[in-house]
Order: C-alpha cells, then sequence, then structure tokens
C-alpha cells in the first residue's frame, strides 16, 4: 500500500481527533504564509521595472533605444532581449538549485530553520539589487533572492499542511497562495507608484522586498516548529505541547500517536527519492512530483505576471497605464484566491481544474484572434479593444487563480504519502521552479517569433492538461491523506500500480532475481 504499513492505524484513529481553531494557530499560519509573499511580491515588480525606462536606460540601453523605435519590427519584439529575461529567470535557476539545500535543512533542523533562512536570503538580495550599479550585481542579488524563494517555498507549504487540522488542510495550505496573490497585487501598486519617481523609483521597487523579508524573519523567531518535525528530532515532550496548544485541547492522544507512528515509519525510510520511485508510487511520481507542478507553469499564467506591463504597454497603453492595468490583474488574482479558499473543499479539486481549464482555454483563443487582426502595426489600439484585452485577461486570472495556481501546491501536498512526502515536495518545487525559469527565459523571445500564436500553443496546452486531469486524477476532497492510496487501488489506470495484488507479484518477481 501507498502509505506504508502505519495507514490502517491511523485511519482507525482519525474519527479521535480533536480540535479548535485557536487564535495562535492563526497567528502562526498567517505569519509563515508571509513566505509567499516573497514570490509573489517578485513576480509582480521584476516585470514592471523591465518596462521602467529609467532601469531599461542603465542596464539595457539597447532595448531602451528599440522600445522608442517602432519603425523596423513589430511591437512583438520590443524587449526580446536574453539578458533582460536573464534578469528576471535567473532568480528561479537559483531557487530550483537551492530547494535540495532546503530540503536538508527543513528535514533536519526544523521547517522554522529554513523559514529563517529563507528571508535573511532574500533580504540580501534585495538590498543588492536595490543598490545595483551593474547588471553583474542585479544577477547576484537574484540569486540571492532565488535562495529565499527556493527555502521558503520548500518549508511553508510544508509548515501549513502540518500544522492545520485535516478537515481544514486544503484552506489553511491555500494560505500560501492568497500571501503570493496578495504580493503580486502590493508590488502593481508599488509598481505604479514608484514609476512617476525619477531616476531611482525603480530601486525603491526592488528595495521595498526588504519589507516582508523582514516580517517573515521577525515572525520566524516566535513561530512554534511543527508538531511533525519535533517528533521526528525526538523532541516529544515539547511535540506534545505545542500539539496541545496549537490544537486547543488536551485530548490529543490520539493524533499524537498517530504522529509518532508515522514519523517512525518515515525514519525507516534510508533513501525516501529511491523510494518515490517504486512502483507502488507512481501516481504520485507522475501526478504530484512531475505533471501538476509543470503544468502549473505551462498554462501561461507566470508569462502574465512576469510580463503584465511589458504586454499592456506593448499593446499602447502607456508606461503607466500599463501598470495600472497589472495592478487589476493582480486584484482578480487575489478575489480568485479567497474563491477557491472558499469552495474547493466544497465542489472538489478535478471541478475547479477543469471548469477553469475551459475558460482558459477560451481567453487564449480570444487573445490570439485579436492580436492577430488588431496588433503588431506600431500603432496605438482603440480603446474598445484595450478595455476588451484587459477583461477577457482578468477572465484568465480568476480562472487560474481558483484552479491551477492554488491546487498546484495543494494536491501535491495530499497526495504523497508520509514517507516520501519531503522528498515529493523538493521535486515539486524543482520542476516548479525549471518550467518558471524556462517560461520566464523563452516566453518573450517566443512572443517574438511566434507573435499571437504563443497565446494559441498556451491555448493548446491547457487542452492536454485538462485531459489529463480529467483522466488521471481521481477525486481527494474530504479524503484523510492516509486513505488517499485507496484512491489509486481504485482507479482504472493506476490500481495496475498500487493494488495489492499487483504489488505482491511485484516483490515476488524482485526477491527471484
Amino acid at each position: 500500500m501507498a502509505g506504508g504499513g502505519f495507514d490502517d492505524k491511523r485511519g482507525a484513529r482519525a474519527h479521535l481527533y480533536e480540535y479548535k481553531i485557536t487564535s495562535y494557530f492563526v497567528c502562526s499560519c498567517i505569519v509563515a504564509a508571509i513566505g509567499g509573499s516573497l514570490f509573489g511580491y517578485d513576480l509582480g515588480v521584476s516585470g514592471g521595472v523591465t518596462s521602467m525606462d529609467d532601469f531599461l536606460k542603465i542596464f539595457f540601453p539597447n532595448v531602451y533605444k528599440r522600445k522608442q523605435e517602432h519603425l523596423q519590427e513589430t511591437d512583438y519584439c520590443k524587449y526580446d532581449n536574453q539578458i533582460l529575461t536573464l534578469f528576471t529567470s535567473s532568480l528561479y535557476f537559483a531557487a530550483l538549485i537551492s530547494t535540495f539545500g532546503a530540503s536538508h535543512v527543513t528535514r533536519n533542523k526544523g521547517r522554522k530553520a529554513s523559514i529563517l533562512c529563507g528571508a535573511v536570503s532574500f533580504f540580501l538580495g534585495a538590498v543588492l539589487n536595490a543598490a545595483a550599479k551593474n547588471i553583474a550585481m542585479l544577477i547576484i542579488g537574484r540569486c540571492l533572492l532565488g535562495f529565499g524563494i527556493g527555502f521558503s517555498n520548500q518549508a511553508v507549504p510544508l509548515y501549513l499542511s502540518e500544522m492545520a487540522p485535516a478537515k481544514v488542510r486544503g484552506a489553511v495550505n491555500q494560505l500560501f497562495q492568497l500571501s503570493t496573490c496578495l504580493g503580486v497585487l502590493i508590488a502593481n501598486f508599488v509598481n505604479y507608484a514608484t514609476a512617476k519617481i525619477h531616476p531611482w523609483g525603480w530601486r525603491l521597487s526592488l528595495g521595498i522586498a526588504t519589507v516582508p523579508a523582514v516580517f517573515m524573519f521577525v515572525g520566524g523567531l516566535f513561530l512554534p516548529e511543527t508538531p511533525n518535525s519535533l517528533v521526528e528530532q525526538g523532541k516529544l515532550e515539547k511535540a506534545r505541547e505545542v500539539l496541545e496548544k496549537i490544537r486547543g485541547t488536551k485530548k490529543v492522544d490520539a493524533e499524537f500517536a498517530d504522529l509518532i507512528d508515522a514519523s517512525n515509519a518515515a525514519r525507516g525510510i534510508k533513501d525516501p527519492f529511491r523510494n518515490l520511485l517504486e512502483r507502488k508510487n507512481r501516481p504520485q511520481l507522475v501526478i504530484g512530483a512531475i505533471a501538476i507542478p509543470a503544468f502549473q507553469q505551462l498554462t501561461g499564467m507566470n508569462s502574465i505576471l512576469f510580463y503584465a506591463p511589458v504586454i499592456f504597454q506593448s499593446l499602447g497603453f502607456g508606461s503607466g497605464a500599463a501598470l495600472y492595468s497589472s495592478a487589476i490583474t493582480g486584484g482578480a488574482l487575489v478575489v480568485a484566491s479567497l474563491i477557491s479558499m472558499a469552495f474547493v473543499d466544497k465542489f472538489g479539486r478535478r471541478a475547479f481544474f477543469l471548469e477553469a481549464g475551459g475558460e482558459m482555454i477560451c481567453v487564449m483563443v480570444a487573445l490570439a484572434i485579436t492580436l492577430a487582426l488588431k496588433f503588431g502595426q506600431g500603432v496605438v489600439l482603440p480603446k474598445g479593444i484595450g478595455i476588451f484585452l484587459v477583461i477577457i485577461i482578468c477572465i484568465f486570472v480568476l480562472a487560474y487563480g481558483r484552479s491551477w495556481g492554488p491546487l498546484g501546491w495543494l494536491v501535491p501536498s495530499e497526495i504523497f504519502p508520509l514517507e516520501t512526502r519531503s522528498a515529493g515536495q523538493s521535486i515539486v518545487v524543482c520542476v516548479n521552479m525549471i518550467f518558471t525559469a524556462i517560461i520566464a527565459q523563452c516566453f518573450l523571445v517566443s512572443l517574438c517569433h511566434l507573435k499571437y500564436g504563443i497565446f494559441l500553443v498556451f491555448g493548446g496546452l491547457i487542452i492536454i492538461m485538462s485531459c489529463f486531469i480529467l483522466l488521471l486524477l481521481p477525486e481527494t476532497k474530504q479524503v484523510p491523506i492516509e486513505e488517499i492510496y485507496l484512491l489509486w487501488e481504485k482507479h482504472w489506470f493506476w490500481k495496475r500500480y498500487c493494488s495489492p495484488q499487483e504489488n505482491g507479484l511485484e516483490l515476488k518477481k524482485e526477491e527471484k532475481v
């Protein structure tokens, strides 16, 4: 069975769990979720800064010159510069490298330690970027920011899932996505304000990233370690004390016993990465560790967030209007996150994936047709067309923000058995960052060469991933984590890998060999 030998014991005790939503628990989760704002603020601020003339004049004069000249090229190519896109994507390459170091710290030193490391690294990167005098300083600063995001994205979702009672785990886990969206929104308003401050407004945009890092570090000092981590470290008395405090009751015997059983079973796994490759864990590896984090980026959403100011400015809105329009999309992302938190446990994960996927496909087609007919000749778009583009992009953001955005983190956190959960989370973050970096590095050059066709490519990818969800992901709403393995055993496709009979035959073959 995918969950290991302890699943039956945990399942038998799950109905004995007791909890109250305490202020201590709420405050701990809110402080930890600030880690998402680091990721979100950078997503929002980087695209705005790369559209500011003062920034381009200093670091990318050729791009600034090209931006002013519309005569011999289409509007799609004004920002096609690999060094400029490296400014954005270098952060994500650094994050995917750091996530394996973060995994070690998270597993051996605790979730709190990784959160603090992430805050310090992000703070140093923000300071270096704000003070940058050349491209080298910019790239080094971005790498430090990436290390911070690698640590926070590794630790924060895990921290929230372990702190939350089972019945509200979905909503609590999505605090990470909500914090990310708020970071994007705040960054857009910051860019809108600093774009009017010449010639150093861009420095202020980048430097304000120190604020969430400071909050995360100071708050992190007072965070409790998760009971799961304390049990793993052998601090059983402290673990029980924290568990009683966050649950608001002394009646935690059943849950505490499950923590100990789960920790003992997980400790028996010498190599969780190798264990993840076993036949019984095939669905978790394919769906949770690889497909969903990759598909999350291939929707094209982060491309819109990275370069929303650039897109709107290229569409002829002007620099100030571009940043203002991006703030509107950021607001839509926050609203979508709240909708998802409120209803995902009622309507289910598959329903949000599939319904929103249909909307996103229609938007990509409409966007491509509109740009094919009305854009690319170096002229300002009619006001009506511009408003239409903003509206359909907001529809896309609302669809993504209640589906692939939050569920891209939630579903992987639900489906891994405990013995591979740490390794699985590392691969989730790594795959996510690889595809984030690839999209960041390739989007503008693709926009230049494929023009409106790039949005048809994203539309086609969304069709593929929606079919994947329809056929291969079972519904996980209100299913206890320790019973998720039963879904694979009953699934029309995955049962060939996960049924006890199949695993028994596989084990006999290995013994003969």
